[in-house]
């Protein structure tokens, strides 16, 4: 992959780590460790989240299953196919302004490999998944936390029976005209996408309660209510690539010594976000 990434402004190095990034974008960040280059780390890094990692995939199943139950294969395949090249054309962009210059050249030492012992593979497994357990989940259950206050509690601090009348919800309300030009400017689509923030996944459940599916209705029947097709591609659109969850923001932190680093990745990947779901509604408006 070398010749074919180094076009991209990167090094051959950095389709592991990419390739990681479709399972889960927090190790995915750490195996940046093996680029040599401090510049290829950092746009390996920006690049990321854009592969879309499995903890969107009930975001994606909810959605087909509601509108695209007869063309699934390429739905799942086009949204793939999205993040692929919304990814390749920052990184084209990035390699003349930001991140100028070239990647390390491609040296790879082969030792003499022997077969490892038992003992000294569990334990660094081990090491590895600890650390990834450490550093992912304290940062979650703060973020659950949270998110369960906001939706459990109003502005007086009282306890709601209906989750409309919570704190989250307000600020669904609050962001929701951003969100108009999309084609969703529903508030419960709002306030779904601010839970995502803590795991994507999020997104399904805050939908099924703010909709009330969970009261016997069905989710696919309640999204018809507040999406189009075309409306729900953008807004799977948007959900693929707007700003990461905070265990991965948290080790962009970690990785790249600052918050200054995971704050210019939510404001740039939420804008890029932005722009592809109104391309694609807008357009697609035109179209259909």
């Amino acid at each position: 992959m070398d010749k074919l990434l180094r076009k991209l402004g990167l090094s051959g190095r950095s389709i592991v780590p990419m390739l990681i990034g479709f399972g889960c974008s927090v190790p995915a960040i750490m195996a940046t460790r093996s680029l040599s280059s401090t510049r290829d780390r950092q746009l390996t890094i920006a690049l990321i989240p854009f592969m879309s990692c499995s903890a969107k995939l009930p975001i994606y199943a909810m959605f087909t299953a509601a509108f695209f139950s007869h063309d699934k294969a390429l739905i799942m395949t086009a949204i793939y196919l999205t993040g692929i090249i919304v990814a390749i054309i920052c990184a084209s962009i990035f390699k003349n302004t930001i991140f100028k210059g070239n990647p390390v050249p491609f040296i790879m030492v082969l030792p003499p490999y022997r077969v490892p012992a038992a003992k000294s593979v569990c334990l660094r497994m081990w090491e590895n998944v600890k650390g990834f357990i450490k550093k992912a989940f304290t940062v979650i259950f703060i973020a659950t936390i949270v998110i369960w206050f906001l939706q459990s509690f109003d502005f007086g601090l009282n306890l709601v029976n209906n989750s409309e009348s919570s704190i989250l919800a307000s600020l669904g309300r609050a962001v929701s005209p951003i969100f108009s030009p999309l084609g969703f400017g529903d508030w419960r689509a709002a306030t779904a996408l601010i839970t995502g923030l803590s795991a994507k996944e999020a997104v399904v459940s805050t939908m099924a309660v703010l909709t009330g599916a969970t009261e016997g209705a069905s989710l696919t029947t309640m999204l018809t209510e507040i999406f189009t097709p075309l409306s729900a591609f953008a807004f799977i659109a948007f959900c693929l690539l707007y700003m990461p969850c905070v265990a991965t923001l948290a080790t962009i932190r970690r990785e790249l010594g600052g918050w200054r680093y995971a704050i210019l990745t939510v404001c740039f990947q939420t804008t890029v976000a932005w722009i592809t779901a109104f391309i694609i509604y807008n357009v697609g408006s035109l179209i259909l």
